[in-house]
Order: C-alpha cells, then sequence, then structure tokens
C-alpha cells in the first residue's frame, strides 16, 4: 500500500486522525453529510510509492467508534448557545464607531466572524456610513483595512491628516506603534496607482523594525509577524491561531470572545480530521487502483490548501470536491511532467478533451485507470450537488480539460527544447500551474452564494484567477530557483529573464518580486471591480494567501516536511480551554 508521506509521520496525527470520525450527538456543532466512499480496489501492482519520505506512516485506526474526545464532550450545547448570545449583545450594545471597528476587527481576528454574518454585515454597513473623524492612527487605518477588506471604498486620503504639508509623513506617528503597524496592514490593501500607500508601507516598515527590539508583548510578536507577511496576505487559519493565543495579553481583552474562539477551533478541528479520515481513505484506494506510483503522494498537503479557501462547517461538499480536483491535478501534472513520452502526453490530452470512456482505447495501459477514475469521480459528483447545481461540475470539468491542454504545450516546449519569451513563459505557466482550474473548482458547491453567472466570469478566466495563478507561478519559481528544479521541468521565469535580458540573478529576483507586488494589488483591486461575484473573489484571495505558506522557502507540496509543524498545529493540537 502506497505511503501517505505528512502528518501520518507521528504518532500524534495518527491518533488525531483516527479519533476524527464523527461528533457527538451532544456537541453543538454537526458534521455535514460526506459523499460515500468511492468502490475501488487497491491495484496488487502498487507495491511502492514515489520517492520515500522523511517520515513513516502509520495506519490509521479504522475502528474508531465516532465519540468525541472527553475535551469537547465537556461542552454541552446550552454554553455554545449562551456564548453565541453574549457575543449578540457586545454586537447590540455598540454605542459608537470605534466600538464598531474595534470589536469587529477582534470578532474576524478570533475566528468566529462567519457565526455572526448578519452582525457583520450590519456592522461593516454603520462603519461605512457613519461620519467618523478620528485624530487616532490606529483606528483611522484599523477602519481603512477593514472597510477595503470587504470591498467598500475608502481613499487613501483618509491618512493625509497624518502627513506633513509636503506630503511626507508626520514624525510624530512613530511614538504610536500599534498605530503604525495597523498602518503598515492596511496600506498593503493598496491597488495601482496608489504611490502614497507604497510609501505609507515604506515609512510604517523603516521605523517598526527600528523599534522592534523594544516593544513589549504581544506588539512584539504581532510586529514580526507583520514585516514577515503582512496581515491582508496570511494564511487566515494560522493566524487565528497564532491571534488567539495573543489576544488574552491584550489589554481590555474580552474573555467571552476568546472562549467563543477557542471553543469554534477545536470543534471545527474534529470536523476536520472526520473529512481528512475519509479522504485519506479515498486517496489510498485510488492512489493503488491507478497505480502511478511515480506521482506525488501529498493527500494532505492538498487537503490544507483546500481548508485555505474555506474552513467553515457549511463548506464540507465544496471542500471534499476541491480537494479530490486538486489531487487529479496532482496526478496528471505529474503524468505530464515526469513520467509520460511526448506521445503519451498527446494522447492523453485527446482522451481528456473527448471527456468519453470510449476514448479509454487510446491511452497506454497504465493510463487507463486513471482516466476511467477521472471520469467517475467528476460524473459522481454532479450527483452529489443539488439537482439545481449541478452545472457547477460541467464548469470545473471544462477547466481541467483546459489544463490538460496547457500541460502538453509545456511537454511540446520541452520535447522541442523550445526557449520562450519571458512574456510567453508566463502567459502559459501561470495558466499551468494549476491554481486557475481551482479557482473555478472552488465554487462548486457553495449554494446560493454563486450562480450560473458567477461561473461564467469564473471561466473568462478574470484578472483575478490570473493574478492568482501568477503569485503561485513565480512563488514556486522562486522557490524552485534557490531550491533547485527537478530534472524535468521547464526553465523558470527567472531563467527566462537572465536571459532575455542579460542581467544577473539578484536583478532577475527583484524584478519577479516587484511583479509580485503588482499581482497583489490587481487581486485587491478586485475587491471593488467584482462586486456582484464578491464571495467568490474573496475566496480566491484566501486561496492566493496560501501560496506563501507552500512556497515560502522551497515547494512544500513537494517537500513536504516543511509542512509538518503548520499540519500539527491545524489538526493535531486542540487548545487548551
Amino acid at each position: 500500500m502506497p505511503t501517505l508521506p505528512i502528518l501520518f509521520s507521528s504518532p500524534s496525527f495518527t491518533s488525531a486522525i483516527a479519533t476524527g470520525g464523527n461528533y457527538s450527538s451532544r456537541l453543538p456543532l454537526q458534521a455535514s453529510p460526506l459523499p460515500c466512499i468511492p468502490h475501488v480496489q487497491a491495484s496488487p501492482a502498487a507495491a511502492k510509492a514515489t520517492p520515500p519520505s522523511s517520515i513513516e506512516h502509520e495506519t490509521v485506526d479504522e475502528n474508531y467508534d465516532g465519540a468525541a474526545p472527553k475535551m469537547l464532550s465537556s461542552y454541552e450545547p446550552f454554553l455554545w448557545e449562551v456564548r453565541q448570545m453574549d457575543v449578540d449583545m457586545l454586537f447590540k450594545s455598540c454605542n459608537c464607531t470605534v466600538e464598531r471597528i474595534n470589536l469587529l476587527d477582534t470578532v474576524q481576528r478570533l475566528g468566529i466572524g462567519h457565526h455572526f454574518k448578519k452582525h457583520v454585515d450590519t456592522t461593516l454597513s454603520q462603519i461605512f456610513e457613519d461620519e467618523f473623524s478620528s485624530p487616532s492612527l490606529h483606528q483611522v487605518a484599523l477602519r481603512f483595512g477593514l472597510l477595503r477588506e470587504h470591498g467598500l471604498w475608502v481613499s487613501s486620503h483618509v491618512f493625509d491628516k497624518f502627513k506633513n504639508e509636503d506630503g511626507s509623513f508626520r514624525e510624530d506617528i512613530t511614538n504610536d506603534p500599534k498605530g503604525l503597524l495597523c498602518l503598515y496592514n492596511a496600506a498593503h490593501l493598496l491597488i495601482h496607482g496608489e504611490p502614497s500607500l507604497e510609501e505609507a508601507i515604506s515609512f510604517a516598515r523603516h521605523h517598526l523594525k527600528l523599534m522592534r527590539d523594544t516593544l513589549n508583548s504581544p506588539l512584539a510578536e504581532q510586529v514580526k509577524c507583520a514585516l514577515h507577511m503582512p496581515l491582508s496576505r496570511t494564511f487566515k487559519r494560522m493566524e487565528t491561531l497564532r491571534y488567539i493565543s495573543e489576544y488574552k495579553h491584550e489589554e481590555g481583552h474580552n474573555p467571552t470572545l476568546l472562549e467563543l474562539a477557542k471553543l469554534d477551533f477545536n470543534l471545527l478541528q474534529h470536523v476536520h480530521l472526520k473529512e481528512l479520515k475519509y479522504l485519506t481513505k479515498w486517496w489510498r484506494d485510488l492512489y493503488g487502483y491507478v497505480g502511478l506510483n511515480y506521482a506525488r503522494d501529498r493527500l494532505v498537503e492538498g487537503y490544507i490548501w483546500c481548508y485555505a479557501v474555506y474552513h467553515e462547517k457549511d463548506f464540507a461538499l465544496s471542500r471534499i470536491f476541491l480537494t479530490k480536483q486538486l489531487m487529479l491535478i496532482s496526478l496528471m501534472d505529474d503524468t505530464y511532467d515526469s513520467h509520460a513520452t511526448i506521445e503519451e502526453c498527446r494522447l492523453l490530452n485527446a482522451a481528456i478533451q473527448r471527456w468519453d470512456e470510449s476514448a479509454t482505447s487510446l491511452l497506454p495501459n497504465y493510463l487507463q485507470r486513471f482516466y476511467i477514475e477521472l471520469l467517475r469521480i467528476f460524473k459522481k459528483y454532479k450527483r452529489e450537488v443539488v439537482i439545481r447545481d449541478t452545472y457547477h461540475v460541467a464548469y470545473a470539468q471544462k477547466a481541467f480539460q483546459d489544463l490538460s491542454a496547457y500541460y502538453l504545450r509545456e511537454a511540446e516546449w520541452l520535447h522541442e527544447n523550445h526557449k520562450p519569451s519571458f512574456k510567453d513563459h508566463m502567459s502559459l505557466s501561470a495558466m499551468s500551474i494549476g491554481s486557475l482550474a481551482l479557482c473555478i473548482g472552488l465554487m462548486v458547491g457553495m449554494g446560493d452564494l454563486v450562480t450560473r453567472e458567477s461561473f461564467e466570469w469564473a471561466a473568462g478566466y478574470p484578472n483575478v484567477a490570473i493574478s492568482c495563478g501568477k503569485i503561485a507561478r513565480l512563488m514556486d519559481d522562486i522557490a524552485a530557483f534557490k531550491g533547485g528544479k527537478a530534472k524535468g521541468d521547464m526553465a523558470t521565469s527567472i531563467e527566462c529573464y537572465m536571459v532575455e535580458h542579460r542581467v544577473t540573478s539578484v536583478v532577475a529576483l527583484s524584478k519577479i518580486l516587484s511583479l509580485l507586488e503588482d499581482e497583489w494589488k490587481t487581486l485587491n483591486q478586485a475587491l471593488f471591480q467584482h462586486h456582484a461575484q464578491l464571495p467568490v473573489v474573496r475566496r480566491i484571495i484566501k486561496f492566493a494567501n496560501s501560496m506563501p505558506l507552500f512556497y515560502a522557502e522551497k515547494d512544500a507540496y513537494t517537500f513536504n516536511i516543511h509542512l509538518k509543524d503548520t499540519v500539527e498545529s491545524l489538526f493535531v493540537e486542540t487548545i487548551p480551554m
């Protein structure tokens, strides 16, 4: 049986996933119904997995009885309901804009905003419509960031009051480290053509670096994290974990909010472990059945990517479908990249474009099972979504077919030893990274939040989706260039730029980092350009925010040991109550 490299590395995770079966009926949150496990049998031929991981797999306990851990079972439903009512009262008792801003920011950063959507929407409208004039840099910046993040336009001129007559920022605001930090984070929500916010970032960064060693906890840790990654670009679930640990040290923190955040994280962790247990069995069966042992065996890593898009309980169906789609893409990617001959690549693409079982005979024997399972999984998901949403899967299928064509074009370039220009390389590789297909796939099962118009919009590959692909590609290329790329891979964007412009790697890397900043601006701009599609745009941005986790140093999807601590934090370690 193939090994599952990460998560299954330690007894702690093995135990955690084994206990991820079901919620106790006494718990306030019930796991969403999950698709039934596919009926495929492992192939006896699948004797060995992909190149061995540094971490050994331990067998998941399939005899788990479904009881929730005692720590969770001790919380009766009434406690959950009481805490929710307490938070309801907090929202209703806000008497001014500053109170609303502070409460909304705290609720969001603690990760519990999804339980209070009506309150969040109402509070945002009030903050947006209220007349607001404050001498506090912290409050002005916090309001600016909250509204922009939710697609409500605020001009950067709100920061003019903190500037001198020549347009430079006043030196006295450097005595307000909390305000500077908030300015730094908020300014990263800039769009194209906002040099004043670029100046704000530079100014705040400079002074935060000067003072970071003199600050007290938790502000010192918050500054350190922001300088590493501004708040708007963080992997939100990891940021929630970090903030939960810091919030109790903040002056005036609310114990009710903190307790609810901890309880919510632990209960949702149980939902996610249940999904991982189901998906683990699905992947074992699929991976063994198709027998593509050259392909990366990365189920948990794939799940983390989809978990970044939506962690909420209500999106279980979407999360599971997206994980399955991502794993199928991973199998196809590795086939095109590292195993199939050019003729086999052409045949695989021809079959995928036909999307019919009659095309199975076109393929070499080792690809036939993969193709049959690919068709079956998409067909099955048309039955999983509600009848009115079956068209969702058709759009995801078309995106998968498009991705196959992009993979083939890359394979043809490699076969012909073609040296593309930097522009041509970026045009293709931003599509072939797979992010655009997943930007459509993530919409499947989202219910009333998406319409046929939403899918038509996404199928046209809007700028926000292309920018997500470019961020993934450029960050992947930086990681590959620094860490060494696989022998069969195409030249990276950095190498193409170096050759075309005859510059050093230092100059090329500087250019790539500048291009990355432009793509983050395009993502921010989409919040205001596509307001009708805002629910989808915000999920795409969350997907883009996961890229630094996977590509900060090395390609952590391939070299998965870099995700071990993240995995344990998200799925193994419960938060002490």
